[in-house]
């Protein structure tokens, strides 16, 4: 098939999981043509089967604010007409479900022979804020349903759709995936890492987010403050966002800072991921859980929040931890009680990983994505 993408280029969890699919889907043979307004930063460097096209938005002292979702529809059309795409599929609903429905109008009313479906993957935040601004909530209910297929990253989300739009489409859950050969336990480097990030044998935790509000990133530092008065250990926390300064300020008042480390942005965060023994992810709210399962394939026990579509991801007592949103104590407990058995955490560490192999792995998960887009075709036919 030849599959046109559409995702933020960035750092958040809808774009990475767009881009890994789509080096999946290339491997599997599909032709991939990401589109969007930059490389997405997944994309490691030339891949066979992989395409990008720039979105420009032009800049006129017209508009205050760029039309970029008019250039995207715009793009969208060249490049399903110029290599004759099969179909389209946007992640995000706004405003990529809407320039692909343009387009798609656009193609229909001109040369092109064939029909341009279009498939909508729901991640989160396209639901849960953006979509409720009563702005932005009609055009994003008329986009879901003028959708030729809908997907969602979790029961919860599905079924929070359901509830909040009265959408009269079926939607699909498939469940965000992790690659099981990429995301593993790599003992050597584990090793390279351990000696520059814990060289005194320290334990280690570690957070990854985008560090927003809703990320409880302040949550993050009272728990290893915790089980930092008990054991000798150090907090890798990778991401950037604004609530950094909050995070480093906390840290310094309690004195833990040294051992609390700021690594930023990081493309490859695996290598990080493969020292740690428990990561923290304390968020209000998260639709899916992308770290935690990729902690998991990692061998490294997440706990977490019983928020949203974590409890999907996280087996409570048996790969990880669940508490209430807020509940630093209970969180703390746990890390400390799994730290104090070297036991009970090999245990959790190798079902962590058998978890993710078994029910999210890449090659699974693709394969339902494919199966999905034939039965798009067929309908569309």
């Amino acid at each position: 098939m030849k599959i046109g993408i559409t995702c933020y280029p960035t750092y958040g969890g809808s774009g990475v999981v767009a881009t890994e699919l789509g080096l999946e889907l290339a491997q599997r043979g599909h032709d991939i043509h990401f589109i969007s307004y930059a490389q997405p930063i997944r994309l490691r460097g030339p891949e066979p089967n992989i395409h990008y096209h720039e979105v420009e938005v032009s800049r006129y002292p017209l508009f205050d604010y760029p039309p970029y979702d008019l250039a995207l529809a715009t793009r969208m059309a060249e490049v399903a007409q110029l290599y004759d795409l099969d179909l389209l599929h946007v992640h995000y609903a706004i405003p990529h479900s809407v320039s692909a429905m343009l387009a798609r109008q656009m193609l229909a009313d001109g040369a092109r022979k064939k029909r341009l479906p279009f498939v909508t993957t729901l991640h989160g935040t396209d639901i849960t804020l953006v979509g409720l601004d009563r702005s932005y909530l009609p055009i994003t209910r008329y986009s879901i349903e003028q959708s030729d297929g809908v997907t969602a990253i979790s029961n919860y989300l599905r079924d929070r759709t359901q509830r909040v739009f009265d959408v009269k489409n079926k939607i699909e859950v498939i469940y965000n995936s992790v690659n099981c050969d990429v995301y593993a336990p790599n003992p050597k480097m584990a090793e390279e890492m351990r000696a520059e990030y814990a060289p005194d044998g320290q334990r280690v935790l570690v957070h990854l987010s985008n560090f927003r509000p809703v990320k409880r990133i302040t949550d993050v530092i009272e728990i290893f403050d915790r089980v930092h008065k008990q054991f000798p250990s150090r907090l890798l926390l990778i991401g950037d966002g604004p609530d950094r300064s909050v995070a480093e300020w906390l840290a310094v008042q309690k004195g833990i800072h040294d051992d609390v480390l700021f690594l930023g942005k990081q493309d490859q965060i695996y290598d990080k991921l493969t020292i740690a023994d428990i990561m923290l992810l304390p968020s209000e709210l998260e639709s899916f859980g992308l770290a935690a399962l990729e902690a998991m394939a990692c061998e490294v026990v997440p706990i977490a929040t019983r928020a949203g579509g974590l409890p999907e991801v996280v087996d409570n007592g048996k790969t990880g931890y669940l508490a209430e949103v807020g509940d630093v104590e209970t969180m703390s407990r746990y890390a400390i009680e799994l730290l104090q058995d070297e036991k009970r955490l090999s245990q959790m560490r190798k079902a962590a990983r058998a978890a993710a192999m078994e029910r999210f792995c890449s090659t699974k998960i693709v394969k339902q994505y494919e199966d999905f887009y034939r039965r798009v075709l067929e309908r569309s036919a």
